[in-house]
C-alpha cells in the first residue's frame, strides 16, 4: 500500500462525483434523482476507502501512515504532503461516515436547487477530509478555509428565515480568526523556511515568538470550536441551517479547532501552550457552566443542543491543555463521541421538525405513545449526551476530568458541575418533549420513525453504545500518537527550562 495514493483518492473522490453531477442533463425531476443517487454513491465509496484505511492502519505505531509526498511549489519549498496518525484517523472516519447520512437525511427534505446542494456537500467532504490528512501548512490552510465556502452556501441558501444573517455571521467570525492564523503560518515559514508540519513539530521556535504565534493560532481554532466568548455564531448557524448542515457542522467542523490545537499549538508552540494553559482553563470552565445555564432556559430544541455543543467543546479544550495522557485521550474521544451524539440529536430534531415544522419545545409533549421508537432512540442519545456509563459520552468526560484532577483540582471541580448541568437540561428537554402534557393534537398524530429514519439513526446509536462499552476500539489506536505528543511536549519544555537556567547563570558567572 506504500505506493497507492489512498488518502488522495479518498480526499478527491467527491470532486469526481461533482464533475459527474455537473454533466447530468434531462428533466428536472430526473436530474434531481440522478444527482442524489450520484452524491450518495460517491460518499459511500469514500466511506468504503476510509474503512479500508482503518483496517490497514497500524495502531501500534505513532508515526504518520499512508504518507504521500511530492513536490508542489518547488521554488518555495512547499510540498504536497499527506498522512494520518492515531490522532487524525478517526476524524477522517467521522467525516466519511456522517456525509452519506447527511445526504440521505436530505433526500426528501431539500426540494429546491438539489443539484447545487449535493455539489456543496461533496465539496465539503473533500475539504473536511483534506484538513485531517494534510501534512503541509499551506495544504492544511487551503482545506481548512475551503470548508467555509460550501458551509456558507448550505446555511445561506437552504437555511431558515434568518439564513443570510447567520451565514454571514458564521463566515465573518471564522474568516477573521483564520486570517490571523495565516499570518502565523507565514511567520513560521519566514523563520524556518519550511511548511512541512512534521518538520515544524520537531523544531520549536523562540519563546517570545511562540507567544504571538500561539495567539494567532488560538484566534482561529477558538472560533472554530467554538470557545467562549467567540461562540455566538454557532447557535444562529445551527438554528438556521438545514438538518444536514447542522449535523455536519456539529459532527465534524467543530472538531477542526480541537484538531488544530493538537497538531499546531501543543507540538509546535509548547512553551506558549504551557504559559496560556491557565487562560484556556478559565475560558473552558466559563463555556461549560455559562452555556449550560443558557441551554437550561432555551425553548428551541436546536438552540438548546447548539449551546450544549459549546459546553461539550469546553471539556475538550480543558482536556487538551492539561497535557496529560488521560486529558488529551479524553479530549480526542470526546470529540469523536460528540460528533456522533450531537449529529444524531440534530437528526432527531429534524425528524419531528419535518412532521410539525416547528422546533419549539412547548409545541410537543406526550409523543411517547405515538412515537415509541423515536422516544427510545432519543433516550439513548440523550443519555449519551449527559455521559451515562455505558455510552461513549461517559468515557471522554471521565478521562478529561481525570486529567484535570492531576493538574488542578479546583478546575476539575468546576468542570464536574458541567456534567450535572448537562444532565439537567437534557433530562428537562426529554421530559417536556416525550412525556410532557399532551396539549397539541398535531404532535399526537405524528407517525413514528420510518425505515429511512431508522436506517440513519440506529447505526449511530449502536456506535455510541459500542464505544461506551468497548472504548479500546479507539484508545488502542490513538494512544501511541498521544504518548509521542506528550513525550515530545514535555521534553521541549525541559530543554527550554534548562536553557533558561543556563542563561540566568551566565551573567552571574
Amino acid at each position: 500500500m506504500v505506493d497507492f495514493p489512498l488518502l488522495s483518492l479518498m480526499t478527491f473522490l467527491p470532486v469526481a462525483g461533482i464533475l459527474i453531477i455537473l454533466a447530468i442533463r434531462g428533466d428536472q425531476e430526473v436530474v434531481d434523482q440522478n444527482t442524489k443517487h450520484m452524491a450518495l454513491y460517491t460518499s459511500l465509496f469514500t466511506l468504503a476507502f476510509a474503512l479500508f484505511m482503518y483496517t490497514r492502519f497500524d495502531g501500534s505505531s505513532a508515526e504518520f501512515q499512508f504518507v504521500e509526498h511530492s513536490s508542489w511549489l518547488k521554488p518555495l519549498g512547499i510540498n504536497y504532503h499527506m498522512g494520518v496518525d492515531g490522532i487524525s484517523v478517526f476524524f477522517v472516519l467521522l467525516a466519511a461516515f456522517l456525509t452519506p447520512i447527511c445526504i440521505l437525511s436530505s433526500w426528501d427534505v431539500i426540494k429546491t436547487r438539489v443539484k447545487e446542494f449535493m455539489i456543496a456537500f461533496l465539496a465539503l467532504e473533500t475539504f473536511m477530509i483534506g484538513t485531517f490528512v494534510a501534512l503541509d501548512t499551506v495544504l492544511f490552510y487551503v482545506f481548512f478555509e475551503g470548508v467555509l465556502i460550501p458551509m456558507f452556501l448550505i446555511i445561506g441558501v437552504w437555511g431558515g428565515p434568518r439564513r443570510v444573517y447567520s451565514a454571514y455571521k458564521f463566515f465573518l467570525y471564522t474568516l477573521l480568526g483564520s486570517v490571523l492564523m495565516l499570518i502565523g503560518l507565514l511567520t513560521l515559514y519566514a523563520q524556518t523556511g519550511s511548511t512541512d508540519i512534521p518538520t515544524l513539530m520537531d523544531n520549536p521556535v523562540a519563546r517570545d515568538l511562540q507567544m504571538w504565534l500561539w495567539l494567532a493560532f488560538f484566534a482561529s481554532f477558538a472560533v472554530k470550536m467554538p470557545m467562549w466568548p467567540v461562540h455566538t455564531w454557532l447557535p444562529d448557524a445551527h438554528v438556521e441551517a438545514p438538518t444536514a448542515g447542522s449535523v455536519i457542522l456539529a459532527g465534524v467542523l467543530l472538531k477542526m479547532g480541537g484538531y488544530g490545537f493538537l497538531r499546531f499549538s501543543l507540538p509546535m508552540l509548547p512553551e506558549a501552550s504551557a504559559y496560556f494553559a491557565d487562560m484556556v482553563y478559565v475560558l473552558s470552565i466559563i463555556a461549560i457552566i455559562y452555556t449550560s445555564l443558557i441551554a437550561l432556559v432555551q425553548e428551541d430544541m436546536k438552540k438548546l443542543i447548539a449551546y450544549s455543543s459549546v459546553a461539550h467543546m469546553g471539556f475538550v479544550t480543558l482536556g487538551i491543555f492539561t497535557a496529560t495522557t488521560q486529558g488529551i485521550e479524553g479530549g480526542i474521544f470526546q470529540m469523536i463521541s460528540h460528533g456522533l451524539i450531537s449529529g444524531a440529536l440534530f437528526l432527531s430534531v429534524g425528524v419531528v421538525y419535518d412532521r410539525l415544522h416547528t422546533r419549539e419545545i412547548e409545541r410537543y409533549g406526550g409523543i411517547v405513545k405515538n412515537m415509541p421508537k423515536y422516544a427510545t432512540v432519543f433516550m439513548i442519545l440523550m443519555l449519551g449526551s449527559v455521559g451515562l456509563p455505558g455510552t461513549s459520552g461517559f468515557v471522554g468526560e471521565f478521562l478529561i476530568l481525570l486529567g484535570a484532577f492531576q493538574v488542578n483540582t479546583v478546575v476539575a471541580a468546576f468542570a464536574a458541575t458541567g456534567a450535572i448541568l448537562g444532565a439537567a437540561y437534557m433530562l428537562i428537554l426529554y421530559r417536556r418533549v416525550i412525556f410532557g402534557p399532551r396539549t397539541n393534537d398535531d404532535a399526537l398524530s405524528m407517525p413514528d420513525l420510518n425505515q429511512r429514519e431508522i436506517g440513519l439513526l440506529v447505526p449511530i446509536v449502536l456506535l455510541v453504545l459500542w464505544l461506551g462499552i468497548f472504548p479500546g476500539t479507539v484508545m488502542e489506536k490513538i494512544s501511541p500518537s498521544v504518548d509521542k505528543l506528550i513525550g515530545e511536549y514535555n521534553e521541549k519544555l525541559e530543554v527550554a527550562a534548562a536553557q533558561g537556567e543556563t542563561e540566568e547563570e551566565g551573567p552571574e558567572r
